[in-house]
C-alpha cells in the first residue's frame, strides 16, 4: 500500500529519474533531469485526539466514518495534518471537524509509526467540556463509549485500537504516559 512513486517533476513536469542526487545524499530520490530539482518523499502526518468525558475519563468519544477508507467503522477523531499548523492544532481541528466537540487539549499521548504506508499518527488526550456533538460531513455518528462498550471489532484502524488499549491501561494505572508504537 505504498504511495506510488513520483513520475513527474512538481516544478517543470518532466519525467523524473530515481537516482542518487549529486549532493552526496545516500538514498535514491526522484531527480528531474531538466531542472535538477530533487524531490523528497516524506511520511504523511495523521493527527487526532482521544477525547474523554467525565471526571474519571471513563468514556471515550468515537466517530463512525462516512467516508472511505473503512466507511461505517469507528475511529478516534483524526486526519491529515495541514501545512501551517502544529500537530496539536491539527488534532484540535480534526476533532472539531469530525465530531463537532467542545474540548480542552491535553498532552501528547501516542506516536504510531506506520512505515508500510508512509504515515506517522500522533494522538493527544483531550478533555470534553460537553457531551453534545455536532459531527461534520466525514462522520455518520459521534458517541461516547466506556471501555466495555467499544466496538473493538469495528474499529477502522490499528492505530486507533492500539491508542485506545494504551489509554484504558493508563487510566487503570492512574497515570498517562507517551506511547511509541511501530506498526509493521
Amino acid at each position: 500500500m505504498h504511495r506510488p512513486p513520483l513520475k513527474h517533476c512538481r516544478v517543470c513536469g518532466t519525467a523524473v529519474a530515481y537516482r542518487l542526487p549529486d549532493d552526496g545524499d545516500t538514498k535514491e530520490r526522484a531527480v528531474c533531469p531538466a531542472c535538477h530539482t530533487v524531490h523528497y518523499e516524506n511520511p504523511l502526518n495523521v493527527v487526532g485526539t482521544v477525547p474523554v468525558w467525565g471526571d474519571d475519563g471513563a468514556q471515550v468519544l468515537l466517530c463512525k466514518r462516512s467516508i472511505e477508507p473503512r466507511r461505517g467503522k469507528w475511529t478516534l477523531p483524526a486526519g491529515f495534518m495541514e501545512m501551517g499548523e502544529t500537530t496539536s492544532e491539527g488534532a484540535a481541528r480534526e476533532t472539531d471537524e469530525e465530531a463537532g466537540a467542545q474540548f480542552e487539549m491535553q498532552g501528547l499521548f501516542s506516536i504510531m509509526n506506520v512505515v508500510r504506508v508512509g504515515q506517522l499518527h500522533l494522538f493527544y488526550r483531550a478533555r470534553l467540556l460537553s457531551a453534545e456533538f455536532n459531527p461534520g460531513h466525514e462522520t455518520l455518528e459521534a458517541r461516547l463509549f466506556t471501555e466495555s462498550e467499544i466496538p473493538w471489532d469495528e474499529l477502522a484502524f490499528r492505530t486507533v485500537k492500539e491508542t485506545l488499549e494504551h489509554y484504558f491501561a493508563d487510566r487503570r494505572k492512574g497515570s498517562y504516559g507517551i506511547h511509541v508504537v511501530d506498526i509493521a
